[in-house]
This record gives structure tokens, sequence and C-alpha cells, in this order.
């Protein structure tokens, strides 16, 4: 087994370039990679021969800007990367248990460097307040990177993780921990971001459908698209122990698996290249991937196509839940959830029931799973009223954010049980029978979501919808 003299950076380094070149083949295979030496205002016009509708043309054409931004061809751009473990859940997307800066040119990452936001926490001082759950669910003091992505709005979090960055010292805190002066040479320019990107774990079990099972030298089994990251969580909290490995070693698996796929993603076919692509951006509309650039002109291009996870506004009714898995281990990965919506729109003040019901489908609790502690927040109209709740632990709290209305509150699920959270309210009166719009947004992260609406007009006819949701979506009614 390969070991290194710094475990943490020899795991951090070819995970990182795991991940961002499963993101950079999705900006380079299409068509952009195989005609690299022309400049990007001559890539843009090839997106409108291709056989496809005009919203994948509208898409391609984005990916050729955010391609030039990262360094596709001759700038070089830093990028501060989040890494977000959904298997423990944050309004955000997932757990951000390290991050990256890296540096991109010519398609490629020219430098990089990762730290574990454990440690990096310990440089940031105590004086941000942490939001109150968080405070009394946890023990420690301040507000810190790791759990800066406590809202559902991208932009907020990445404005809010840099900040962070800057107040545990940025440059200097890498400049401190660095091996050599070179490394710290190249740390000190990397405060000021060109952009950042969060990425969900998901993408992993998307490229190991296309490689099929691996093995790893040195580690028992093989890993595939249905058990990897499981086995992966099992091997760095229990899997060491047994095979005799340091504790400052256990996450050495991950660069070694990192390696194997980057090997084999070098030497994937045409066929294949798209197919990663195209899966690829499909979990930027489930927002496994989320990105903000600092060029406004082109964070305005990715919003319009919501790969920015950005709360939106909604000239009708607006509906989105958002939970915080507050130290309930991984347990996410156990959580089932399933939305009931009716709207009555009969009487003076239109009136709403959500009826949010979760199932935690384990049966015992292990090294990973423990009854769920989440805090929940239902983001609804800012002129909506709550009239009833049910089902929460305590009272609901109420509030304004992002230009909506928030019912904030403590859900307790136990282990194999189901807990169904009910919420009545009023809706602005603004909101009619006459051509009924719901825009419903989806949790980063938080898995798929069955959705069933029904809607009571003012003549007393019903009209209902029901999907499965991967990703936002609009309903017209």
């Amino acid at each position: 087994m390969k070991t290194g003299k710094n475990p943490r950076k020899y795991t951090g380094k070819f995970w990182i370039i795991f991940w961002l070149t499963a993101a950079l083949a999705l900006f380079g295979w299409y068509v952009f990679l195989q005609v690299k030496n022309r400049n990007i205002e001559n890539l843009k016009p090839l997106t409108n021969i291709l056989p496809v509708n005009s919203e994948r043309k509208n898409e391609l054409q984005v990916l050729a800007d955010i391609y030039d931004k990262m360094g596709g061809f001759q700038q070089e751009q830093t990028f501060l990367v989040l890494f977000q473990n959904d298997m423990e859940l944050r309004p955000g997307g997932g757990f951000i248990g390290s991050f990256g800066i890296v540096k991109t040119k010519n398609g490629k990452i020219a430098d990089l460097e990762v730290h574990d936001t454990g440690n990096f926490d310990q440089s940031i001082p105590n004086t941000e307040n942490p939001p109150a759950p968080i405070a009394e669910a946890f023990p420690f003091k301040g507000w810190k990177m790791r759990d800066s992505n406590w809202s559902p709005d991208f932009r907020v979090n990445a404005e809010k993780a840099e900040y962070f960055y800057k107040l545990g010292g940025g440059s200097a805190f890498a400049e401190a921990s660095a091996d050599d002066k070179s490394l710290a040479d190249k740390s000190a320019d990397k405060k000021n971001f060109d952009g950042v990107i969060a990425v969900n774990t998901d993408i992993l079990n998307s490229i190991l459908d296309i490689t099929g099972p691996v093995k790893i030298n040195g580690y028992p089994g093989q890993y595939n698209d249905q058990t990897a990251v499981l086995q992966l969580e099992y091997q760095v909290e229990k899997g060491f122990i047994q095979q005799g490995i340091t504790k400052g070693e256990r996450k050495n698996i991950l660069g070694e698996l990192a390696a194997v796929l980057i090997g084999k993603s070098r030497n994937f076919s045409i066929s294949e290249q798209l197919e990663l692509a195209q899966k690829i951006e499909e979990h930027l509309k489930r927002k496994d991937i989320q990105f903000f650039f600092k060029d406004e002109a082109l964070q305005k291009e990715i919003d319009a196509l919501n790969w920015g996870g950005r709360v939106k506004d909604s000239e009708g009714d607006y509906l989105m839940i958002v939970d915080a898995n507050l130290n309930s281990l991984k347990s996410d990965i156990c959580i089932r959830r399933k939305l009931d919506y009716a709207v009555d729109l009969r009487g003076e003040n239109p009136q709403a029931v959500l009826n949010i019901t979760y199932e935690h489908t384990c049966r015992a609790k292990d090294w990973m799973t423990a009854d769920y502690h989440d805090w929940l927040r239902v983001y609804v109209p800012e002129d909506s009223f709550l009239l009833e709740s049910s089902g929460q632990e305590g009272s609901v709290t109420l509030s304004n954010e992002l230009d909506k209305k928030v019912f904030g509150m403590k859900v307790f699920v136990p282990i194999g049980e189901k807990k169904t959270i009910t919420l009545k309210y009023s809706l602005p009166k603004e909101i009619t029978g006459e051509n009924y719009h719901l825009l419903l947004q989806k949790q980063s992260g938080s898995g798929d979501l069955p959705v069933k609406i029904d809607v009571r007009k003012k003549d007393g006819s019903e009209v209902s919808a029901q999907e499965t949701l991967t990703g936002d979506r609009e309903f017209s009614l």
C-alpha cells in the first residue's frame, strides 16, 4: 500500500484531481477539446450546427463560456472547491469535510492544495456566532468553514465560505502548513478566487457506472456504482483498524481509488466520454455541482440554466423544504422524503396544507446511523401566515430570508419509523385560481422527492399533479 510523508496531502491531491478531472471533462468533452486550438468565439457557432434542440444548444454555449472561464484556453483561474458529503445533509448540499484551492489553465489543473476543514477551522477565531440550531446541537464555539453552507442559496454559501477562508488566514494558513517553501510561495496569492464550486458525493457513482467495478491494490473487495460510497465510509471509519492501517493514513484509500479512476478515464472511448459528460450535465441539473463565478455576465448565464443553486423569485406560489442533519451521523442515506401539498383558492385568503413525510429506512443503530435529528426550514411566499402545525418537536420559529417567509422547526425521526410534519398556512391574496403557478425548488443533495399537488380552484374544480422531482420544477395548474 502506498504511503507518503504527508498522507492527508497525498489523499487530498489525488481526490481533488479526480473530481475536477470529471468536472472539466464536461466542459472539454462534447466538442471543445477536439477543437482546443480554436478560440472561444469560434467554438460557440459550432453549437448551432449540432443535432440538438434549442435548450441543449443554449446549455452547450454556456458550457463553452464556463470552460473558457475555468482556464480552458489561456487565462489561469483560481477556484475554491467545496466537497459536500450528502450522507450528512446540510442546507447547501452536505457536510463540508474538506476543500481545495485549485488553479486551472488550458483545460487542465495547473496547481492545487487541499485542506481538512477540521484542521483549517482551528485557525478561525470564534468571532462569528453560529445559527441557533447549530449552536444548540454541537458543543463547539463559533461558526466555521465546515458549516458555511447553512443557506439553501449557493451564492450565499459561496460568499460565506470565502469569508471564512480569509478569516482563517487564507494563504497564510496554507503557507504555515506547507511542506516546503515552493508550495508556500504558490499559496501566497490565493485569497481572491475567480469562483467557488461545490461538488456532492454522487458523482463518484456516475464514474463507476462507466468504468465498471474496480479493485484497489492492498484493499479487499471491489468498488462499484452501487456500493462504493458506503464501502469508502466504512473503510475510513472502521475497516482501517482491522487492516492495521494507522488513523493518519486511513483516508489514503481515497487517493488510491482516485488514481485508478483517473487512469481509466484517460482511456475512455469517445462514446464513454460523451456518456460521462451527459451524466455530469445531469448532476448539474440535480445541483450535485453548483457554480458561483465572480464574472457576473457568466454567472447570469449559469443561473438561467439553474446551475448556480440559487433560491429564485416566483410571481405565483413558492415552496422549498430544506433539511439540516444535526448530530445524526450519516443517517441521510436512510432517509426518504415525500411531499403532499394541497391549495384551496376558494376563500378570501387562499390556504395551503403541506404534509412532509420522513421515513427512516434503517432498522438498527450502527457506526454510521442514528435516530434522525433534523432542523427543517420551509420556504414559502413572503406574506404567508402560519395557522397550524403538528408533528414537529417544540414550537415553530418564524423568520424572513431570501425574500421568503421561513418556518423553522426541529424534526425527530427514530430509526425504522415514519414522521409526518403538517403545516397549514394562508397564502398571499395575489395567488388566485386564474393560471395558478407554483415554483417548487429542491434542496441540493436531498435525493429524489415524490410530490403530489392538489389545487381546488374558486369554482370548486380540482386539478392535480404528481411526479418524482430530481431538480427544481414549475407547475402551472
